[in-house]
């Protein structure tokens, strides 16, 4: 009883995995579901925290077990054995955890420039990986977790929680389907305002680069690796395809205080069939917020506030009436110019939405999917290519801003 009232609850009844539908099942069985998954999770940060308690709710659910907490700091390491009640065992350095016996998968949070040691050494001990985004800090790295992957033939699954809610994934049917149109331009944009810097634990300068890595370019391409990559990745979904080319700027214009990351970029990423993809990230203004915008030839997708948005809506009469007073009123002065153009501007019609499923956690539909692809064996390599690709185009953005020069793939990164 115990069990059914969880199962009641959770995504899985809900919606039945909702990625199923687009990802597939891989159809083979290595555990079944009496079989307990193990887990290990490397860094209890907060991102690391968030997936610890998003698989804490799986435990019964799912039958796995968090089987072992490491982090070099004390205290993270500390608080996670305490939310896992004592269960897991601790560790201070990743490589004696992936040698844990019957250690089934690991999970990766940790600061972007240790991710691909990790992967790589994780792959090698026999373990599947869950790795936070964006795979790697440089492309040579983002090519040998990769290559290493392949070889391995162990899964590889990078933290891009969009491929699993339902919005996107009903909205990506219907774009396939045609419902809007002919794509022929994306825009994004990530906007926040806060400085990304974090309190120093008893502000102790010698904790700066561990705490506050999001801010120095040798541990973090800032924006473009932690917010552009999500947003690189519906781009390339929405095309099935991924850019030819990507130009850039960016800059510190705000928060001067010895960062060296940008804390604005403005990117166009060029796409093989001619559609552009523009984006843009600050962290000094939050009004706009975040959104993908897919503007197609019969409608408009805007994923976050899950919207589609027809070209052709049926007008209210008040509108209708309006717009016939506004061409009156300009049009009969000027009688030798004829009605030759309306002003336009933004519709200010209110859309339809693409799915009723938008209250469900993302972060855990896809920790969902690694449990099951874990006991699979394998899982769609559709996921780990788009992990691959969108961490790649954000380091491409970053070199165009630095160079500023359009940037394309060389052929050997391509896969």
């Amino acid at each position: 009883m115990r069990r059914i009232t969880a199962l009641i609850g959770s995504s899985i009844a809900s919606v039945s995995m909702p990625w199923l539908n687009i990802f597939g099942n891989t159809s083979s069985s290595v555990k079944s579901v009496s079989d307990k998954v193990r887990l290990g999770i490397i860094g209890i940060g907060d991102r690391g925290k968030v997936l610890l308690l998003s698989l804490k709710e799986y435990v019964e659910l799912l039958n796995i077990e968090i089987a072992a907490i490491c982090d070099d700091y004390e205290p993270h390491l500390k608080h996670g054995l305490q939310l896992t009640q004592g269960n897991a065992k601790g560790f201070n350095d990743y490589r004696k955890m992936i040698q844990m016996k019957n250690l089934d998968g690991v999970i990766i949070a940790t600061p972007l420039n240790e991710h691909a040691k990790m992967t790589i050494d994780s792959l090698n001990n026999g373990l599947h990986v869950f790795c936070e985004k964006a795979m790697a800090r440089n492309i040579d790295d983002v090519k040998g977790m990769y290559d290493t992957h392949i070889k391995t033939k162990k899964i590889l699954q990078i933290g891009l929680q969009r491929m699993f809610n339902p919005v996107y994934l009903e909205g990506i049917q219907k774009i396939y389907k045609g419902e809007i149109g002919q794509i022929t331009q994306i825009r994004a944009y990530w906007h926040r305002n806060n400085n990304w810097r974090r309190p120093l634990p008893n502000n102790d300068p010698t904790f700066e680069k561990r705490v506050n890595w999001r801010l120095y370019d040798d541990v973090s391409a800032g924006l473009l690796t932690e917010l552009a990559s999500h947003q690189i990745q519906v781009a390339n979904w929405v095309l099935n395809t991924e850019p030819i080319s990507v130009l850039g700027n960016g800059s510190i214009n705000y928060w001067k205080d010895g960062r060296n990351v940008y804390d604005n970029v403005a990117c166009i990423f060029s796409y093989p069939n001619g559609v552009q993809f523009i984006y843009d990230s600050v962290i000094s203004n939050k009004h706009y917020g975040l959104e993908e915008q897919i503007l197609g030839s019969n409608g408009t997708i805007e994923f976050e506030v899950n919207k589609i948005y027809s070209e052709t809506p049926p007008a209210p009469p008040a509108i209708l009436q309006l717009i016939n007073d506004i061409e009156k009123g300009i049009f009969n002065t000027f009688p030798i110019g004829g009605a030759s153009w309306v002003p336009e501007t933004a519709t200010q019609y209110k859309g339809e939405l693409i799915s009723n499923n938008y209250k469900m956690d993302e972060t855990k539909l896809q920790l969902e999917a690694f449990i099951k692809y874990i006991r699979e064996g394998k899982a769609p390599e559709i996921l780990t290519k788009h992990g691959y690709c969108a961490s790649l185009w954000c380091l491409l953005a970053e070199r165009a801003i630095k160079t500023n020069q359009v940037v394309n793939l060389s052929d050997d990164y391509k896969i």
